[in-house]
């Protein structure tokens, strides 16, 4: 039984299947790529043929333009095999986002799974991971550092809407991610009982109209550009986190400047930003979820890509597990969940 390092590759585009003749996240343009979900760090435009979940074909297409998100697509759902040249191919949930996926390979009596990003925790708006035991587990390590462990997304939350109620007459703006975090956050908004509008920066609407396209319902949604002020007091408004501290936010009633990232962990990264109310969500796993995802997948060995790389590689191998740093190129750049330029622990 050939060993997954044998038919599993590093190149300069990205991990090779080499009996397969795939991609998977390509970081160049490919005749053949899998792509795990929809961010730009994984999902690239110009590709020739592109597998993935339908969820994801439809954000790619969405976010970059019919044709470009591969001349041709096929979507395959969760558990639903594929035979590529002998190599069996399918997708596990990944909770990262919508439509994200783990993508599981079979060769010879051999499995490897690319985990692309994930959560472990539960998100009403993206299938919940799910473990797949394999010979070799690829995973990220954004939050590889035991400084950070996500507290409960729900009292983050609840976080916001205390302060909503203190404030009533203040309009709370939270920065978010356009694709994923957005929609997860309106969501929760809505499970905790906010019926009232959620107001849109202009970057989160289109997303939020393919998640909508998708099943995903998300209530009334409004443009926070066209309201009037007064109409904005009480209110909480959606927006890129760069928008936050931007002059866009000034023209909100007394804002409330909040951002919802697992950097927000890190008090000196929301001090520097300006951030009000820092909210610890995120869609990638933390410290104790990464370590316990590459045990439940009992798989011996453990390849890391974009984070803290040798941080978790050290502790897999207190652990019996061998771990292989790859350096892959362009992962890692996601907007509010992309590392920080400095060491905010040093």
């Amino acid at each position: 039984m050939p060993h997954p390092s044998t038919w599993l590759k590093v190149t300069p585009a990205g991990l090779y299947c080499e009996p397969g003749g795939f991609f998977i996240d390509p970081s160049r343009v490919v005749d053949r790529a899998v792509i795990s979900h929809g961010h730009s760090d994984h999902a690239r435009p110009g590709h020739a043929h592109v597998l993935a979940t339908r969820e994801t074909l439809a954000i790619m297409t969405a976010r970059m333009g019919e044709g470009r998100a591969g001349v041709t697509q096929q979507a395959l759902r969760y558990g639903e095999a594929l035979t590529i040249n002998g190599v069996q191919l399918w997708l596990r949930p990944a909770g990262h986002v919508l439509g994200s996926a783990q993508i599981c390979m079979d060769w010879q009596g051999s499995r490897a799974v690319v985990s692309g990003d994930y959560k472990r925790h539960a998100d009403p708006t993206a299938a919940r991971f799910e473990v797949e035991p394999c010979d070799l587990f690829v995973t990220e390590a954004t939050f590889a550092l035991p400084v950070f462990r996500h507290p409960s997304a729900e009292g983050e939350l609840a976080k916001l809407l205390r302060s909503v109620a203190l404030f009533p007459e203040r309009t709370h703006v939270v920065g978010c991610y356009s694709l994923g975090k957005c929609q997860r956050l309106i969501a929760m908004l809505r499970q905790a009982g906010w019926d009232r509008p959620i107001h849109l920066h202009g970057a989160h609407v289109a997303m939020c109209a393919v998640y909508e396209a998708m099943g995903v319902r998300l209530g009334d949604l409004r443009a926070a550009t066209v309201a009037k002020k007064d109409a904005l007091k009480g209110a909480i408004v959606l927006a890129p986190p760069m928008a936050v501290a931007d002059r866009w936010a000034r023209r909100l009633n007394e804002p409330v400047p909040a951002v919802a990232s697992g950097w927000m962990r890190v008090r000196q990264r929301a001090k520097q930003g300006g951030v009000e109310l820092p909210l610890v969500i995120s869609d990638h796993a933390d410290w104790d979820e990464l370590l316990d995802t590459c045990c439940a997948v009992q798989a011996p060995e453990v390849w890391v890509t974009h984070g803290r790389e040798d941080a978790l590689i050290h502790a897999l191998s207190l652990r019996g597990v061998k771990g292989r740093a790859l350096h892959l190129v362009g992962l890692g750049e996601e907007e509010e969940d992309a590392a920080p330029a400095e060491d905010p622990v040093a």
